[in-house]
This record gives structure tokens, sequence and C-alpha cells, in this order.
């Protein structure tokens, strides 16, 4: 598959390189504390490397990107589609930005607005959907600004140091997407 070009960034394919800079947020609490349960537990090598082959042999269900810099391709984070459902058109977006000095730089947008185009334009889906942890202020006001509207809360579904939080469901309908890139090009 070609890369997805954006104006400052880059979704190109996984790279048995990229372990490295994966085994530098993996186990960071700082990174993975907003994302799913699957890091409450550390993540030895040997996970990492697995995974990242999956992710280059393709014999993964998931089918990801990893976010790079437009000029060098350095890895920035990962984006990935995972639950696709062909018969229903849909699937469920999981991202990470994992280098610190990359957080609140707008990449994580810029990757979503990518993966949405894709998403509906090259796969033909009808619909992305995927769960925000309350806590996480940061990603629900970036899932907002791309466009996902809340379709429902799990409430005290999530438990993380000593107390319980909601968990936010939202989606995005291709209808929505388009009308929101016309209404850029009017």
């Amino acid at each position: 598959m070609p890369h997805i070009i954006g104006e400052r960034i880059v979704l190109r394919e996984y790279r048995l390189e990229d372990i490295p800079d994966i085994r530098k947020w993996v186990n960071d609490p700082e990174i993975t504390h907003g994302l799913s349960d699957v890091f409450i537990y550390p993540h030895s090598q040997f996970n990492s490397e697995s995974f990242v082959q999956m992710m280059v042999d393709g014999s993964s269900e998931i089918k990801g990107f990893v976010i790079a810099h437009k000029d060098t391709l350095d890895y920035i984070g990962q984006l990935d589609l995972f639950k696709i459902n062909w018969v229903n058109r849909h699937a469920t977006l999981g991202i990470v930005i994992g280098c610190d000095g990359d957080l609140g730089k707008g990449y994580g947008r810029e990757a979503i607005r990518l993966i949405q185009k894709f998403a509906f334009h090259a796969l033909n889906l009808h619909r992305l959907e995927l769960e925000v942890y309350a806590f996480n202020e940061r990603a629900h006001r970036c899932y907002l600004a791309c466009g996902f509207k809340e379709e429902g809360r799990l409430r005290e579904k999530l438990f993380r140091e000593g107390k319980y939080y909601d968990i936010i469901q939202m989606g995005i309908l291709r209808s929505e997407y388009e009308a929101v890139e016309q209404a850029k090009e009017s």
C-alpha cells in the first residue's frame, strides 16, 4: 500500500526498525494511562517484536499505520483500524502518539483526518468508532474536532488508580465526514 501523505505527517507501513521507538512508550505510564487495558501489564521486548512482526507480515486482523514525520519518516506513533466489519462497513479506531515531544502538536488530529479519508473513500466504510476514557480530555477534544460524536457512556466501567471512570463511546458516519469536508471546500 502506498503511504498516505498529509501536510506534516505520513501514514506509512510498520517496519522492524520501529521497535525501539515503540519500546520507548509501551511501558511508559504517562503515555499508556489513557490507552486500553492491554497496557496495564508490562510489555516485553518479545511482545513488541511479535506485534510489529505481525503487522509487517500482514498476518493480523488489525490494519494499521505508523504516524511518521513527513520529511524523515521517523516514528511519531501508531494509528490502527481493528474489529473491521466488512459486511456492515465499520471499524474501530485506535491511536497513540508515542513520543512526548510530539504531543500537543496536532499530529494526532492530522492522522485521524487522513485515516478517515482512507477509511471512507478507499475502504468504503460507512462508520468509524472509538472509545475514550472520560479523564482523557485531550483525546476527547481531538476526536470532537475530527467530527466524532458522543454516542453513549459506559458509566464507571473503567477502574484506574483507585477510582471509576466513564468510557465515552464515539462515532462518525461517512456522511458526517463528507459534510465537514464539503464545508471546508466552500
